[in-house]
């Protein structure tokens, strides 16, 4: 037998475990930034022009961060509206039905979600994740001022309520203190351990719709922002 074989059996073994190795090792997802919170609302509370508002204030914060070449929407539900004595009446939108398949990264490449059906049930959105359009943390629970509830209008699957309750204050149209919206919370937690106080889109109502309503109940009307292609 020659010299030279054991060797080359040596190195072809080394070479196919390696090989196998790499194959079990899952590789860091990275990409362009997909996924933001907005860094700030509108101004006017949980009015934002409805949704193409909404999308507006994605298209531009995205724009001035250096990913305007992405067509952006925001994360918002609307419910449905029941038909009247003269109006006929209008589908729900379902804020998952809005953004796209995926997969999202936020402002420094990290992975958030692959796709609609991981977005909706593991992701990876957490305080230190969540960033906003340049990448900065957005105060959670425990900082002052707490910021970490995020509109959505959106039951835990992605989908609008039913038009019995405002949950979107107005479609997003009304900045009063009257009226609610459905928030999650981007830190994923709460003052209670229930799922509720941790889900990042459906945790529980604001008290209003206005500014001041808002910042009492933990946010700033601050709102997920995906781009769809």
């Amino acid at each position: 037998m020659s010299r030279t074989r054991p060797y080359r059996l040596l190195t072809a073994t080394l070479g196919a475990v390696a090989l196998l190795a790499a194959c079990a090792t899952p590789m860091s997802s990275t990409g362009p930034m997909g996924f933001f919170i907005t860094s700030s609302g509108s101004g006017k509370g949980a009015n934002l022009g409805g949704l193409a508002g909404a999308d507006s204030h994605c298209q531009r914060l995205a724009a001035a961060a250096g990913a305007g070449n992405r067509t952006w929407r925001a994360y918002l539900s609307v419910p449905p509206t029941f038909p009247g004595a003269n109006t006929p009446g209008v589908a729900a939108v379902n804020a998952r039905d809005r953004i796209g398949r995926g997969p999202w990264h936020n402002a420094k490449g990290v992975l958030i979600a692959r796709d609609l059906e991981h977005l909706h049930n593991g992701n990876n959105i957490s305080k230190e994740t969540a960033l906003d359009e340049r990448g900065n943390i957005i105060k959670g629970r425990g900082d002052t001022p707490n910021e970490h509830d995020i509109l959505t209008g959106s039951r835990a699957d992605g989908t609008a309520f039913a038009p019995q309750t405002d949950t979107t204050c107005k479609a997003w149209t009304h900045g009063g203190p009257d009226g609610s919206a459905i928030v999650g919370h981007h830190d994923r937690t709460g003052p209670m351990p229930e799922n509720w106080a941790k889900s990042w889109n459906f945790s529980h109502q604001s008290a209003g719709c206005d500014q001041p309503a808002l910042v009492r109940t933990g946010g700033s009307g601050r709102f997920y922002c995906f781009a769809v292609n």
